[in-house]
């Protein structure tokens, strides 16, 4: 049973909304089945995954890396909300590379590029404006895996859950060792999602 869609999905999503109403169920219909989303996860997919994404979108510019993006979120989803946006969707499992290459063929999300590849294999240097992910693991493993293929002066925004300032606090080292300075955490959603979505953001320096 997926869940209902919320009212405020639209209002997100605006003139995207078709795309994502398409993206969801085709989520909770084959999620489970292909092994990307847990038997909970249908009918709570809009308020906890969907939207908890989207709610991020206006963040990006430029090109995006999604580290282990899974099922596509939250690659898939801000490829939605965010045409003008050219994302790259970094997955390492085979049929998780396959799900996310049919459902950009099948939305038609021509600024989506699928990269087989563990983010620690990553062979193009430092050259993603932004690089985000979510609910891949704690920030101080996160960070030497993600900041690495961050240009000079480009951004880390990556979506966590609600204790990001004990993470923050400990891999404060391995922010220092990366270079990622102004580090801060940003509540986006308050009022407008059941749950808020937390993002931590930095900026990623080269020298």
């Amino acid at each position: 049973m997926i869940e209902p869609e919320p009212a405020v999905a639209a209002q997100i999503f605006g003139s995207r909304i078709e795309l994502a109403r398409q993206f969801t169920e085709s989520l909770g219909l084959y999620g489970e089945e292909r092994g990307l989303i847990g038997p909970l996860e249908p009918p709570r997919l809009w308020s906890r995954h969907i939207l908890n994404s989207a709610i991020a979108a206006p963040l990006f510019s430029g090109r995006v890396g999604d580290v282990g993006s899974g099922a596509g979120l939250p690659g898939l989803v801000l490829a939605i909300a965010r045409p003008d946006v050219e994302w790259v969707l970094i997955e390492p499992m085979e049929r998780r590379v396959a799900w996310l290459t049919e459902q950009a063929q099948e939305l038609g999300l021509d600024n989506v590029e699928v990269v087989r590849s563990r983010a620690e294999d990553w062979k193009y240097g430092p050259v993603l404006d932004v690089v985000t992910a979510r609910a891949v693991s704690a920030l101080r493993t996160l960070v030497p895996i993600t900041a690495p293929l961050v240009r000079d002066g480009g951004e880390l925004i990556l979506l966590k859950g609600a204790s990001v300032a004990n993470e923050i606090e400990a891999a404060e080292k391995h922010l220092r060792k990366f270079r990622v300075s102004d580090t801060r955490i940003e509540v986006l959603g308050e009022g407008v999602l059941d749950e808020p979505t937390r993002v931590v953001r930095g900026t990623v320096r080269a020298h």
